[in-house]
């Protein structure tokens, strides 16, 4: 019987739907995994490779010369799990809806994978079989972790030279800290790859190596060897469900007999309870162990009436909350978390429907700027294609055409359920350029190529620079900013010239100070009057800026404070070294006096503006620098070389490792000194090195660069500090 929270009229029910993304590493096999996915469940018929530009989801020219994966696309289809005479299957025999969303895994598009796992209900995260767990891939882990996505491993390439599946799992273990357990292990490595051993069936699932396309697999019994892993694994995994689970600990403990039903219910409660990661093994490129993996996705990852409810904010109260379950009979309440600019169809919105249902034709309400808008196109997305729908169930992820005013992160709804759902967070920039259109007839086209592409992407930020009135770029790295520029010249037929890219800098105080700043005009007539008095203290790092109004007694009035607390922010924007902004720090408004005649709005944001920048002449500021953590894979000769070179480039070398004939070093490095690292690390090991590198944190810069910084930013310190 199917639930109550199911409309009659939607083609897979709730328990039957699955909203999974695939995150990784760069180069980890993500979009190959999924080329592979599509052609299994029978959605393409013919297999795309990442490397032939063909693959579907990798559609945008920019993706297909590069060869890698730059914005999150999203597919559906549909998976059986096939009757398996030896073993019980969970939902066998029943369809299911699964929709898919490809994650890029190159740093500087890291904002695809942030606001994909906001709306995702589990993620298979892909490991390498010869590199193991990377850089990136932590950062994929931090993100599944802050939203609480239950995740399944996927170690891929083990057809490769070096692969080792269980030095993969040891360093999920180690590196990640997560209850790692296998449950498809592979048989054979490198080009001796047979399939893989089902932990919980106990049995081997072999493909035929006459059939290269991994579509002829079939169910075998355990070799003694195969058994002996097999039963060892098995032994490992009951026992941590017996950790973790409360069900299956007691029959243990009453000496019950356990099932693989026991076994494989109680995998799935601590899966989506994230207690334990299971683990598969296999090879998208070579074809192998993908069904199965597809069958451990419908067993373990959850269905949307699975996951906690989500938590909504009163509009009008945001400290009330307000529950938001899984349920087409309720009223509609959705997040739009990516916006993007189709040729065909115009402005898309994707958004996940957590709870009631839309159609074409109906209201929609959206909290923030709390206008209605109607509903004129519903997407069901394919990658790059588009089927239109009639109606939006809860659980679905779709496309709206048209909406304007949106950002990303809004919450859309129903007018008489108005709430925001928390928004993903997204990281700032690190790094920036100046443009300028190449001709008169650019000019405009560049203005709205720009607002179209900041809307899309929330760390990809324009603003003018006031001194020297240039259009100031900022993204996070090279790559982000060559492809925005690719793009606006392809979609939007802008051309455009580059500066230098520049660090985003930042500035902080180090001790506490005092400000005071007052305006006093009088000119005949009404003058102008205001005068504040404030506090500023350094604050932990990543605090951000906090403010607290101390006046009491009236000195300065209601009236008032509100544009002086503006006045305080928007100084914040302008530090007094090289012009930065200003982070981490604490502001008290504390006292201040005002005229009964001169005084108003604009003259307390200007007092505030002028105590802040006296404060700031106190307070012993700071530079602080961008520092990447960068991870060099070269073979062992050329290692020494590669360290030295980090060391001169103003790095913290801060492990190294062996593995595979091949060393890893890992560093922390200033990101200004990492321009053109590609083409060095490629001299300095005749093309045999590779890095990766991602934000890590922030820093004092030496003061022997701060004049050069300085220097570069404008010639002079700003405040004379």
């Amino acid at each position: 019987m199917s639930d109550p929270r199911n409309s009659p009229n939607r083609a897979y029910p709730l328990e039957r739907t699955r909203n999974i993304g695939i995150s990784a590493h760069i180069d980890a096999g993500k979009t190959t995994l999924t080329e592979r996915i599509l052609f299994y469940t029978g959605m393409i018929h013919r297999i795309g490779e990442v490397h032939d530009g063909a693959a579907t989801t990798d559609w945008m020219e920019q993706e297909k010369e590069r060869g890698i994966t730059i914005t999150s696309a999203a597919v559906t289809t549909k998976w059986k799990q096939l009757p398996n005479p030896g073993v019980f299957k969970m939902f066998e025999g029943e369809e299911m809806r699964v929709n898919i969303i490809d994650t890029p895994g190159h740093v500087d598009f890291t904002a695809e994978v942030e606001r994909s796992l906001r709306v995702l209900d589990g993620v298979i995260l892909v490991y390498c079989g010869v590199a193991g767990v990377q850089p990136q891939s932590e950062t994929v882990w931090r993100q599944a972790t802050k939203y609480n996505v239950p995740r399944l491993a996927f170690v891929n390439k083990m057809d490769r030279t070096g692969a080792d599946f269980n030095k993969a799992v040891s360093e999920l273990r180690s590196k990640l800290g997560a209850n790692a357990h296998p449950i498809l292990i592979p048989i054979g490595a490198e080009d001796q790859l047979k399939g893989v051993i089902d932990v919980v069936g106990k049995q081997a699932i072999m493909y035929s190596d006459a059939e290269k396309l991994g579509s002829t697999y079939e169910y075998v019994g355990l070799t003694p060897d195969q058994k002996l892993i097999a039963d060892a694994a098995y032994d490992d995994l009951t026992a941590a469900l017996c950790d973790v689970d409360e069900q299956i600990g007691m029959m243990f403990l009453e000496e019950q007999p356990i099932t693989v039903k026991d076994v494989k219910s109680a995998l799935r409660r601590a899966v989506i309870a994230n207690q334990i990661v299971p683990v598969a093994g296999g090879s998208a490129f070579k074809n192998k162990g993908v069904q199965a993996l597809l069958d451990a996705v419908v067993d373990y990852l959850p269905n949307p009436l699975d996951i906690q409810p989500q938590i909504g904010h009163d509009a009008d109260d945001l400290d009330k909350k307000i529950e938001v379950s899984p349920d087409d009979n309720g009223k509609f309440v959705s997040l739009g978390f990516k916006l993007w600019s189709d040729k065909f169809v115009g402005k898309l919105v994707f958004f996940r429907v957590y709870r009631g249902k839309i159609s074409k034709g109906d209201q929609i309400y959206n909290p923030r700027t709390r206008k209605r808008e109607r509903v004129g196109r519903l997407i069901q997305i394919q990658a790059n294609q588009h089927t239109d729908i009639e109606t939006c169930y809860s659980g679905d992820i779709a496309a709206i055409v048209g909406l304007k005013e949106l950002r990303t992160g809004d919450t859309l709804c129903d007018e008489s359920a108005e709430m925001l759902l928390e928004p993903p967070t997204f990281p700032d920039p690190v790094i920036s350029m100046s443009i300028e259109p190449r001709t008169k007839a650019d000019q405009e086209k560049m203005a709205v190529a720009l607002q179209r592409l900041s809307d899309e992407d929330p760390t990809f930020v324009v603003r003018t620079d006031e001194e020297t009135g240039q259009t100031i770029i900022a993204g996070m790295g090279e790559l982000h900013l060559e492809i925005i520029r690719d793009r606006m010249l392809r979609e939007f037929k802008v051309e455009v010239d580059s500066g230098k890219p520049q660090i985003a800098y930042r500035e902080c105080t180090t001790v506490p100070a005092d400000g005071e700043g007052k305006l006093v005009k009088q000119s005949g007539g009404r003058g102008q009057y205001g005068h504040v008095v404030l506090k500023m203290y350094p604050s932990e790092r990543g605090k951000g800026i906090t403010t607290e109004n101390k006046i009491v007694g009236g000195t300065i009035p209601k009236e008032y404070i509100k544009p002086s607390m503006d006045g305080i922010l928007e100084a914040t924007t302008n530090g007094i070294i090289a012009g930065y902004p200003v982070v981490d720090v604490h502001v008290e408004l504390v006292d201040g006096s005002f005229h009964d005649v001169d005084s108003n709005e604009n003259a307390f944001k200007m007092a505030a503006i002028f105590a802040m920048k006296d404060a700031f002449k106190k307070a012993k500021c700071q530079l602080l620098e961008p520092i990447m953590g960068v991870e060099c894979t070269t073979p062992d000769e050329y290692q020494g070389d590669i360290m030295g070179d980090l060391s001169r480039r103003r790095g913290r070398i801060n492990s190294m490792e062996s593995r595979q004939n091949a060393s890893i070093v890992n560093a922390e490095v200033p990101l200004s000194e990492m321009f053109g690292y590609s083409t060095a690390i490629r001299t300095l090991s005749s093309g045999r090195a590779s890095y990766s590198m991602q934000p890590s944190h922030f820093e004092a810069v030496p003061n022997n660069i701060v004049e050069q910084v300085v220097e570069a930013r404008g010639g002079s310190r700003r405040g004379g500090v």
